[in-house]
C-alpha cells in the first residue's frame, strides 16, 4: 500500500442575512501564516476520530463562537487541487449552510477576528482574494444555493 501524505481538513461557509435582507458570508483572518492576515472560511485539520462533518462544526465554533449542528450542514465539495496549500499535499471537504440570521461572532483559536461579510462584496474583485482556494468554494456554495431557489449574490 502506497502512503498518503495528504492531510484532511473542512472548510464551513455560513451564510446570512442582515436586517435589510443581504446576504452575508462568515469570514476569519488568519492569524497565522500560510495566509496571515488574509480572510479565509472557517476551518481546519480533521481529528482522527471525526468525521468531516463533526470538525466543520468542531472548527466552526472555535474559530468564530458561533454553534452549530451538523445534521444542517450541506455538502459543497471536495478540494483536492494539488498545491492548494503552500504547506504541502491538503485535502479539503467544504460544507455550507443558510441562517436565518447573523449570530455574533468572535475571533478565536488561530483566527485574529470573525466577521460577516456581505457575499457581493467578497465576490467582487475590489475585496482581494481570500486564502488557498476559498474564492472557489465560495463561487460554489452560491452556484450550489442558486440551484436550490437562494439568491445569495446578484
Amino acid at each position: 500500500m502506497k502512503d498518503n501524505n495528504a492531510a484532511i481538513t473542512t472548510d464551513v461557509l455560513l451564510f446570512a442575512p442582515d436586517t435589510a435582507g443581504q446576504w452575508h458570508v462568515l469570514l476569519i483572518e488568519r492569524g497565522h501564516d500560510p495566509f496571515a492576515g488574509r480572510w479565509a472560511l472557517p476551518g481546519g485539520y480533521v481529528d482522527p476520530h471525526e468525521t468531516f462533518a463533526a470538525a466543520a462544526v468542531r472548527e466552526l465554533h472555535e474559530e468564530t463562537g458561533v454553534a452549530f449542528e451538523e445534521w444542517n450542514l450541506d455538502r459543497v465539495g471536495v478540494y483536492d487541487t494539488p498545491g492548494r496549500d503552500p504547506r504541502g499535499r491538503v485535502v479539503s471537504v467544504a460544507f455550507a449552510a443558510v441562517l436565518d440570521h447573523m449570530p455574533v461572532a468572535v475571533g478565536g483559536d488561530d483566527a485574529r477576528q470573525a466577521r460577516w461579510w456581505p457575499v457581493t462584496d467578497v465576490l467582487s474583485t475590489d475585496f482581494g482574494p481570500l486564502a488557498f482556494d476559498h474564492d472557489q468554494a465560495l463561487a460554489d456554495a452560491v452556484d450550489l444555493y442558486m440551484q436550490a431557489g437562494i439568491t445569495l449574490a446578484h
